[in-house]
């Protein structure tokens, strides 16, 4: 199988975005953005999506975290994109409940080629030690423009806002890797009847 790996640096000039992502790793991760949260939420991706993520981000943060967020999500997104592939073989859809305490969440991802996005989180407060939380439905539209997927998420229980976000990205890890899992069953195959993703 040939390494699904990949770099991509995106600069603006209200961002320098470097993000490198190996699909087939181990859950490895560094960080580099001046955002902590937003680094303790991809940390989730990382470890539960057992993906490898580097990430090295510098942005205008003296204005706020909303370019370097969005920009992060847009840059991750092409990077997934690359590294996936054309996807054969994948299992394309991927799903998952997570619970933290008293907050449960569940994402659905479909690699449709086709980027969608629907979130409903009934965030409890606007921010969480700093970080405007409005800005994940900002990351989570930048992924999906720029990797080209259908993304559902739903936080369907949840007091406690960090919960609330945790359970999101710990079920968008646990999804993206259901979706980029090889099935042996489908070796050589693009599962579309289209023919192509």
């Amino acid at each position: 199988m040939a390494e699904r790996k990949a770099r991509v640096e995106r600069n603006t000039l209200e961002t320098q975005i470097t993000v490198e992502i190996d699909l087939d790793g181990t859950g490895q991760s560094s960080f580099d953005t001046g955002v902590p949260f937003l680094e303790h939420m991809m940390d989730q991706i990382a470890r539960h999506g057992l993906v490898d993520l580097n990430i090295v981000s510098r942005g205008d943060l003296h204005i706020d975290d909303h370019h370097t967020v969005e920009d992060i999500g847009i840059t991750l997104g092409q990077a997934f994109r690359q590294a996936v592939g054309d996807k054969k073989g994948i299992r394309r859809y991927g799903h998952a409940y997570v619970p933290l305490d008293e907050a449960l969440s569940r994402v659905v991802i479909d690699l449709s080629g086709r980027p969608g996005l629907m979130m409903d989180v009934p965030y409890t407060r606007g921010a969480v030690g700093g970080f405007d939380v409005d800005l994940f439905a900002e990351f989570f539209q930048g992924f999906v423009n720029h990797s080209m997927v259908t993304l559902h998420i739903d936080n369907l229980k949840g007091k406690n806002t960090h919960h609330q976000i945790e359970t999101v990205f710990k079920a968008f890890g646990r999804a993206l890797r259901m979706a980029i899992e090889m099935d042996e069953r489908m070796t050589g195959i693009t599962p579309s009847t289209k023919g192509s993703l």
